[in-house]
Formats: structure tokens, C-alpha cells, sequence
């Protein structure tokens, strides 16, 4: 994990302290609200619904359990007693009193935490697998690379203005876990030929009003260009991307607009001149960045041994048995796992924590994780090195607070924007649409039968919930002042990028669970042996769910 040097310390103090002027200023009417717009937003506060919600940064998704304790003192200090995880790894707040953020980033700059560039238009926290430095399908380490890269981009003058916000995420797992396809610049790590690795780069990916998959530019760049391409990218979006109306002004509209071909030749011609210049990444650079990310000390653990035991320890207990094979997964060490704690559990907004719960996280990373923690772009929570000597008893405390639901990749493991309670822009609300679809499925052994299906839920065209990449995905729309929604079917996230397709008219809200219900029926009664619902529904097509759907 990066640790704060003493420049990094003093630029997060003298943020903290100018905000804090600026904040006194604004409540004392000294400067207009468009005036201070910008400055909240520099800091990550928003105006929500019903009140300010700010946006803690977590770099890459990754903590430990010193920041955790300080984030559940301070819910419970300055908030509601709860926090969220969102899709970008990132903590929000959605109760805070204006007048005392200065307090609360404060707190969080004492323990190397803060709330830049978690919006505006600017480059946002670059995100990365929730495994990473853990997972057994990787190639390599991505998160010395997600430093470089927040490192160059924090307070960078150049890009602090673009013309829409800007998402960078790095995959380096045979997975793609970090969704890179559906971002402005995914980044993936490869091999060439030679043996040597390097990154593939993907641009022009989001979703919202108008979803694109990312199209690559590069299939193999050298690891010393990383920050000189990524600069000449950034230059050809800020001198071309449109500034007349956010609506069009990400940079998929402009890759869309010149043509894959066009795009790559203006990138490499603004980067002929950055190419072997100052940002150049050197040996020394690439090898401090990788010192941060140390390998915990391990122990020897008979692999063999240990499974043997796991095995018998879930035949004995069959919750354990199920929580074991969807809650753990698979790590680069023999003998040790990264176990996912589900923040999904039936009747709580998926990817809310409380601040108690947040203690026994800390508690049990401090215990049996080398303090490590992780949030997923899926909204849970993860310990990434556990040993397997050591997972009954972490399962055992895990069910106590609530971490232990067993559906990690299942349909009740939804991901979920907090909508219209929340969110001034939503259509409609996201979270009694999720705890109704989980309530209503919550037989296990009917959810393992169906086999792993992403199911996604937005609460407008923002797409903050990625519903146009949910096996099945919801999207709460406004009809006359209604809350309805509509659902689409067949997206994807993984490298096998695709779009969902919208099923037909929309739904109100106490119908969707039953269309839900009709889809994974007709999934059923079509699918083969061993084909799962993105393979059913890929074969068949859209036309069997719609005609089921809309006969009644």
C-alpha cells in the first residue's frame, strides 16, 4: 500500500484548510452557489436529494484497517452510522452537514485518506481487480501501475478542467474484474510475443445516455510509455472534446465521432514529441512504485493439507460448504485465499456498510488478512490473504456480522446505485427494486441451480448502477411522473464486452420482480447442460424472453 511522504501530507493539509475557508465563506454568504460549485466538486461534495453527499477516494479499492476504523468513527461522528460502496471502490457519505466536511476531511487527512477528484470534470480514481497482488489468474501485479498512474494525475494542472469526467481502470487477471471496456481508458496488461509485458489500450468505453464498448488503439505498449501515451490521449480529448454540452462531451463521442483509425493517428501524432521525454517511465520508477506493493510474509501451509481439511469441514457444516465455494477464491500463495464479505445480504441496500460493521471488518483483517482490505467494483468487501487453516473461523465471525451471505456472482448479488432515495438525478428509486428481486429469491439452492447471472440496477440513464452491462439489467425510468422500469438482457462486462438489449416497455415498480421471475423461467426451461444464462440467452436470442414477458 502507498504511504504518504511529507509533500503528499502537506498538499492534503493545505486542501483540507483552503476548503475550509471556502466552506466558512459560502455559509456566510461571501461567495454565490455557482461560485462555490466548483469547489465542492473539487473536494467531493455533492448535493444530493436530502442532503450533501461526499465521496471518500480509495485509491484502486484498496485499505487497511487503521482507515477503516477512522471511516466508522466518523459515520457515526458526522453521519448516519453507515456508509457506501460504490462501483468505483470508492466510500460515500450521504448525510454529512455541510458546514462540518472540513472536519470530516479533516479526519480522513490524518490517516492518508482524502475526497479529490472524486468528481468534476477531471481523471477520477483509477480502479483496479479487487484481487490484485492476490489473484491466481493474474499476470502481473496491477496496482503499482494504478499508483503511477494516480500519482501523475492528482492535481495534474492539465487535466483538471476536461470536458467531461475521465475513468481510468487496469485488468492484468485473465478475468476482467475491473470492467475495462466500459471505461474512457482501460488498460490491460500483456504479453507479446517475446515474453516481455506491456498494456493493451482500450479508449472511448462508458455507459450512461450513450453506452460504448471501448475500442483498442494499441494492442502492445511498452511499460516506460504508459504515461506518455496516456498524456497524447488526454491532449487529443481536451483539445477536441465538446465543452457545448456535457451530453456529448465524453471522449466515446469523440472516438465515435473521428473513427477508431482517426483517433489512434491523432494520438500517435501528439505523441511523437511526449514519447522519450520526462515522464518516460524509468526502472528506478517502475521499481519504487512495485516497493509499495510488498508480498505479506506468508507461511509454509501444506496446500494439499489444508483442502483436505476445508473439504471435510464443509461436508460437517453445508453453510460453510456453500460459502466456501462462492465466497473464496482462488490465491497466488499455496495455502491461502481471498474471501469476498458480502454486503448483500436481503433487506439492506446493497453495498452499505454500518460503522459497526466496519469495526468488525477492521477487527477481522487485523486478524486474518495482514490488515489488508479491498472494495470491489460489485459493491463487497474482501479480504485479500487468508489462509485456508483460518477460513471456518473467519466464516463463523463473518456470519455474526452479517458478511456471510453465500451469492457472490448470483443473482442477489446485485449491484445497485442508491437512486431516487438519494440521487437528484435518478428517475425512480434503485433499492426497493433490489431488496424486493432479493426477497423474492432467496432460496439458495434455487439461485446455485441457476448458475452465476450479473444483475444490475440504475436509477436513470446516468447508468451509475451499469445496467446496460447486467445479465439482466434494470433501469428505473419517469412515465407521467411514474416510477417505471425497464430491462434489458445480454450485457456483459467481462472481455467478452457486450451491451444489454432493451426487453420492451418498461414495468412498474411492483411487477419487476415477477418479469424477473419470467425471464430466469424461460432461461430454464431453454438452456443445455452446463450453459449458463449469458450463453442461453446469446443462442436463443431476445425474441423467447420478450414472448414469454409480454403474453400476459
Amino acid at each position: 500500500m502507498y504511504i504518504y511522504d511529507e509533500y503528499d501530507q502537506r498538499l492534503i493539509d493545505e486542501r483540507v484548510k483552503q476548503f475550509r475557508g471556502q466552506t466558512e465563506r459560502f455559509l456566510a454568504g461571501e461567495i454565490t452557489d455557482d461560485q462555490f460549485l466548483p469547489l465542492r466538486l473539487q473536494n467531493g461534495l455533492y448535493i444530493q436529494r436530502l442532503a450533501p453527499m461526499l465521496r471518500i477516494a480509495v485509491p484502486y479499492g484498496t485499505l487497511d484497517s487503521h482507515k477503516m476504523r477512522k471511516l466508522a468513527a466518523i459515520t457515526r461522528k458526522y453521519d448516519k452510522g453507515y456508509a457506501h460502496i460504490t462501483t468505483r471502490q470508492n466510500i460515500q457519505l450521504n448525510w454529512p452537514k455541510l458546514e462540518e466536511v472540513p472536519d470530516i476531511l479533516e479526519e480522513l487527512a490524518s490517516v492518508q485518506m482524502h475526497a479529490i477528484q472524486t468528481s468534476g470534470n477531471c481523471i477520477r480514481n483509477t480502479t483496479t481487480d479487487q484481487f490484485a497482488g492476490a489473484a491466481a489468474d493474474e499476470l502481473e501485479d496491477p496496482r503499482p501501475y494504478c499508483e503511477i498512474i494516480r500519482e501523475w494525475s492528482t492535481f495534474h494542472p492539465e487535466f483538471a478542467f476536461l470536458p467531461r469526467k475521465f475513468k481510468i481502470a487496469v485488468c492484468a487477471s485473465e478475468a476482467d474484474r475491473a470492467a475495462i471496456y466500459m471505461h474512457d481508458i482501460g488498460i490491460e496488461l500483456v504479453q507479446n510475443d517475446q515474453g516481455e509485458t506491456g498494456f493493451k489500450i482500450l479508449v472511448g468505453g462508458g455507459l450512461g445516455r450513450t453506452p460504448v464498448i471501448a475500442s483498442e488503439i494499441n494492442p502492445f505498449l511498452p511499460k516506460q510509455h504508459l504515461l506518455t501515451y496516456l498524456e497524447a490521449i488526454l491532449r487529443v480529448y481536451n483539445q477536441l472534446g465538446r465543452r457545448d454540452n456535457k451530453y456529448k462531451a465524453r471522449i466515446k463521442i469523440l472516438v465515435r465521432a473521428t473513427g477508431v483509425e482517426e483517433f489512434r493517428r491523432l494520438v500517435e501524432q501528439e505523441w511523437q514529441p511526449l514519447k522519450d521525454g520526462p515522464s518516460t517511465l524509468t526502472d528506478a520508477e517502475l521499481n519504487r512504485a512495485k516497493s509499495f506493493f510488498h508480498s505479506p510474509e506468508y507461511i509454509s501451509i501444506d496446500d494439499a493439507e489444508a483442502e483436505a481439511t476445508l473439504q471435510a469441514q464443509a461436508k460437517q457444516n453445508p453453510a460453510f460448504g456453500n460459502w466456501l465455494m462462492r465466497n473464496v477464491s482462488a490465491h497466488q500463495a499455496p495455502g491461502y485465499a481471498s474471501v469476498t464479505l458480502s454486503l448483500k445480504a436481503t433487506g439492506y441496500a446493497p453495498g452499505d456498510i454500518l460503522d459497526t460493521q466496519m469495526e468488525a471488518v477492521a477487527d477481522m483483517a487485523d486478524q486474518f488478512s495482514f490488515s489488508e482490505i479491498r472494495n470491489s467494483h460489485q459493491q463487497n468487501l474482501i479480504l485479500p490473504h487468508v489462509r485456508k487453516t483460518d477460513l471456518l473461523a473467519l466464516w463463523k465471525q463473518a456470519k455474526t456480522h452479517g458478511f456471510a451471505t453465500a451469492n457472490i456472482n448470483y443473482l442477489t448479488d446485485i449491484i445497485c446505485c442508491p437512486g431516487g432515495d438519494y440521487c437528484a438525478l435518478a428517475n425512480a428509486k434503485s433499492i426497493p427494486i433490489a431488496e424486493a428481486i432479493q426477497r423474492k429469491f432467496d432460496d439458495a439452492d434455487y439461485l446455485y441451480d441457476l448458475g452465476e447471472i450479473d444483475l444490475n440496477i440504475s436509477g436513470c440513464m446516468n447508468a451509475c448502477g451499469h445496467h446496460h452491462v447486467g445479465h439482466i439489467g434494470i433501469l428505473g425510468v419517469d412515465k407521467k411522473g411514474q416510477e417505471f422500469y425497464q430491462i434489458s438482457l445480454g450485457g456483459s462486462q467481462d472481455k467478452d464486452a457486450a451491451l444489454g438489449k432493451i426487453l420492451g416497455p418498461s414495468f412498474s415498480q411492483a411487477e419487476v420482480p415477477d418479469i424477473v421471475e419470467i425471464i430466469l423461467d424461460t432461461y430454464v426451461a431453454n438452456r443445455t447442460a452446463e450453459e449458463t444464462f449469458l450463453d442461453t440467452y446469446r443462442r436463443i436470442g431476445l425474441d423467447p424472453f420478450k414472448e414469454k414477458v409480454y403474453a400476459k
